[in-house]
């Protein structure tokens, strides 16, 4: 979310970016609205001290017209402050989709089509043979049940079993050593959050949950407090570990010196997938639940600095496919494809034989302080004042895409799968080879 302020001071540039992202926004309508809640402000500060300029008066008994006169004011308060409440709301939903302008590298375009590919490495795997998709090696190797999973969970379910359940986690062990080298400070963060966390982080599409549009599961049963009292309060599963982590430092005041902040998280992660009903619905590739290895950066409003830590992030990703060996590339989101709050970002994509094509296995994203402003995260400089921090976020490593891409990409004539070579020493496996 951006400050209504800055908003004002740069219509132009709003309008631009509201166009470029293609999105539905009228920014007049928002400013407009924005002038009534300042007037409406004006005249409730102005009645508030004219009732209090009449009780002050209006002593040491009230004459009728005084009574009279303070009723008037207390109705013209009432109706001045539920057109407040309406006003107030009005704006809110607007102002929640202003957003963030793109990158000066971003490209233009009017789709995802338009996304540019920056880089790609990784050889190919030249089969000598007519090689199986990840549903098939699943199904002759014993190491994922779909029918069992989809008896016991419903669409999209699954079972990960024998050594694919063990070179899951090995993934995640070695995505979670890695980023720890790398100064990220490891996290097992709650699964279960309160709505704040995925609105700061901008996981709704407006101020409130909206199931028709937002790909986020919600709890249905209620809570009770410490005293047994049942809370009404609503709690959300996470798509990924990004929103707990930023919620860890929501409403605090960090300190400049002590910034870049890096965090990385591991976690089970819930996506409904409402709007992409109908699309990829056998086998990994679009499921319900998965683990992944999130990272997060919390660091100072410098743009050019921000965006070199985003390099920095999405490095070490593009580090985890080369050393698993699989080929992968990089590509650009362009501007129609950027969502409100994104300044910048980047998706990495791992072969997968099975599809003929690249799959998305990873995204990095600047924010700028769309987030933080959400989530009231900022810091304090070396002269004392306050700016809201920029946020950062990075997928390190996801599954079951990478165990897809691992299964198809090392699969052999016989049937067997070789495990990558790092994975090895962590799965305990006695063997190098998933056999039947």
């Amino acid at each position: 979310m951006l400050d209504i302020k800055y908003i004002n001071n740069n219509q132009a540039e709003i309008k631009k970016s509201i166009k470029l992202k293609k999105l539905d926004l009228d920014l007049d309508l928002l400013l407009n609205i924005d002038k009534q809640r300042r007037e409406l402000i004006t005249k409730i500060e102005i009645l508030n001290q004219q009732r209090k300029k009449l009780a002050a008066v209006a002593q040491p008994l009230p004459t009728a017209k005084q009574i009279a006169e303070g009723k008037r004011l207390k109705n013209e308060l009432s109706r001045l402050l539920v057109e407040q409440k309406h006003t107030n709301k009005l704006f809110m939903d607007l102002m929640v989709k202003v957003p963030v302008s793109p990158s000066q590298d971003t490209p233009f375009g009017q789709s995802e089509a338009d996304n540019v590919e920056v880089l790609r490495k990784g050889k190919m795997p030249e089969f000598t043979f007519k090689p199986k998709d990840h549903m098939e090696l699943a199904k002759s190797l014993d190491v994922i049940d779909f029918a069992r999973g989809v008896k016991t969970s419903g669409y999209r379910g699954y079972y990960l079993k024998n050594e694919v359940a063990l070179l899951q986690l090995a993934l995640m062990l070695y995505a979670l050593a890695k980023v720890n080298n790398k100064g990220y400070i490891p996290f097992i963060p709650p699964t279960i959050v309160r709505e704040f966390a995925l609105f700061g982080t901008g996981y709704f599409s407006g101020q409130k949950y909206d199931e028709q549009v937002d790909e986020i599961y919600k709890i249905a049963n209620r809570d009770k407090d410490e005293k047994g009292n049942f809370k009404s309060e609503e709690k959300f599963l996470i798509g990924t570990a990004e929103p707990s982590l930023l919620a860890y430092y929501a409403n605090e005041i960090l300190e400049e010196k002590d910034l870049p902040i890096r965090l990385s998280g591991f976690s089970q992660c819930y996506r409904s997938e409402i709007g992409s009903y109908g699309r990829d619905t056998q086998g990994l590739y679009r499921v319900h639940e998965f683990m992944k290895v999130e990272l997060v950066t919390i660091c100072p409003a410098d743009i050019s600095f921000s965006n070199k830590l985003q390099d920095d992030m999405i490095k070490i990703s593009e580090e985890l496919h080369e050393d698993l060996k699989l080929p992968y590339r990089k590509v650009q989101i362009c501007t129609a494809d950027l969502t409100a709050g994104k300044h910048r970002q980047f998706d990495l994509e791992v072969w997968l034989p099975g599809r003929n094509t690249y799959g998305e296995s990873g995204s990095a994203s600047n924010f700028l302080d769309w987030q933080a402003r959400r989530l009231n995260i900022q810091y304090r400089t070396a002269d004392g004042k306050k700016e809201y921090a920029f946020l950062l976020n990075n997928t390190a490593l996801p599954t079951p895409r990478i165990l897809m891409a691992i299964l198809e990409n090392y699969q052999q004539k016989n049937g067997e799968v070789i495990v990558p070579q790092v994975l090895q020493p962590i799965t305990g496996f006695k063997k190098i080879k998933i056999k039947k």
